[in-house]
Order: C-alpha cells, then structure tokens, then sequence
C-alpha cells in the first residue's frame, strides 16, 4: 500500500506515520505541493493525504489538486485542523474523500484511510497479521501461537487483533470499548482489565517471548517488544520497522 503525502508540519507527520506504520501502511512524504506533483507524473500511488492548513494552499490550487486526482482515480483525503460540520461538507462536494483531523485517533484515521481504499478499488486489506511466532486471521477469527491454535473468546481475539494491527501505539479504553462493544457502550475500565489480563495470560506474553501489553493509565494499552526484545530487533533489522505478513483479499 503505497500512500504520498505533504504534510509540512513535522508533529502532524510524525502522528500520521506512526499510525499507518502500526496498521502495516507505506507514507512517502514529500516537501513541496511541486515535489509531489512532480512524483505523480512518474510514480503511482493508492492514495493522497493532503494537509489543507498550509499557508500556500488556496482554494484555487486545492481545486487545482482534486481535479489532477480525479483524473488519476486516485483518492485524496484533506487533513485538516478545522474539522467542523461545515469544513467536512464543504471538502466532500468540493471532491475529496474526506476531511480528517491530523491529530485524530489513529484507529479511527486507519480505519477511515482503509474504507476509502476500499471504496475506489485499491484496497489492501490487511487479513493476516504474523507477528513473533502469531499469526492473526481475521476471516476464521483465529489466532495461532507457532501453528498452535490459542482458544480465545470472539472478543478477546478482536481486542487480540486491535493490538497487534496497531503495534506499538496506544489504545485507549475508549477505543477498545466502541471497537468491541459498540458505539454508547458503558463497559467499566475493569470489564477492558479482565480481557487484556486474559488475553496476556492466553498468549504467555512476557520477557520469555519478547512481547508484552504495555498499561498506562492516561493511555489505555499497546502491543509492543519488551525492552531486551526490542534491542535484538533493532540490531537485526538495522532501524527498520516490525515487519508484517499481509495477504489480501
């Protein structure tokens, strides 16, 4: 999945990055409107995040952008810090896909990158995760520890699959509550604690496996190495980052 961007701010890059890298997604960010333009001639891409909150950007070049896009079939989502009704109206009958806040939760942006993918044909869906031995399938809701079957509840396995899927990045109880529950759901944080604690102890996470499911209060809880896991990793990997078995369908 291959996804081009300009956006020049450097905390709302960093933001985006980690959480399409979490969901296993590509970013080539580019310094100008011109350099991205530029590459478009010469390269393909699935999908355009466009920050409209730069000084350079007007209505006459934005449209300028949505036209190139439509004529490509290539979606482009705006990214905006003024998110109001009014705003997101405006930018889907102009033509884009979507209006999003850079600062936005990074399931909800994944998840809405990827129905847009989905829509125009270019998806990429991520159905199989491999992770340290795991392997995830979200079809047959099943997870394997190194070709063994782990026996786990079809909310445990979604809560399983929401924290590989977003490796390294925190989820809050707010999240996990409306992504297994519902939207309005009143699950108490301890309903969410017995889940991970199960859920943990199901997949034997810890130093010995080189996983573990941080807990922060503020944050809620990521899927991330352990400290001497994360080392090895490093020094195997030369910085690159977890490296994710995606089949499509």
């Amino acid at each position: 999945m291959r996804i081009a961007c300009y956006i020049p701010d450097d905390y709302s890059f960093i933001h985006v990055q980690s959480a399409l890298r979490g969901a296993g997604l590509i970013c080539r960010r580019f310094p100008s409107e011109t350099s991205l333009m530029r590459a478009l001639q010469e390269d393909s891409f699935e999908l355009i995040l466009f920050s409209a909150d730069s000084h350079s950007v007007n209505e006459e070049n934005l449209n300028s952008w949505l036209n190139s896009c439509a004529e490509k079939s290539i979606p482009l989502v705006l990214l905006s810090s003024e998110c109001s009704a009014e705003q997101v109206v405006l930018a889907l009958d102009a033509g884009a896909d979507d209006l999003i806040s850079p600062s936005c939760n990074p399931i909800v942006l994944v998840a809405r990158l990827q129905a847009i993918l989905r829509r125009s044909h270019c998806a990429n869906t991520r159905r199989l995760i491999e992770l340290s031995g795991f392997s995830l399938d979200l079809e047959s809701s099943r997870l394997l520890d190194n070709g063994v079957e782990v026996e786990l509840t079809p909310r445990e396995f979604k809560i399983a699959w929401l924290l590989f899927s977003s490796f390294g990045t925190y989820l809050t109880r707010e999240t996990i509550s409306m992504a297994i529950w519902g939207v309005g759901s009143e699950i108490t944080n301890r309903t969410i604690e017995q889940h991970v604690y199960k859920l943990r102890k199901k997949l034997k996470l810890g130093e010995e496996r080189g996983l573990q499911i941080r807990t922060a209060y503020t944050n809620g809880y990521c899927l991330e190495y352990c400290k001497s896991e994360s080392k090895k990793s490093v020094d195997r990997s030369a910085g690159s980052a977890p490296a994710f078995a995606a089949r499509h369908g």
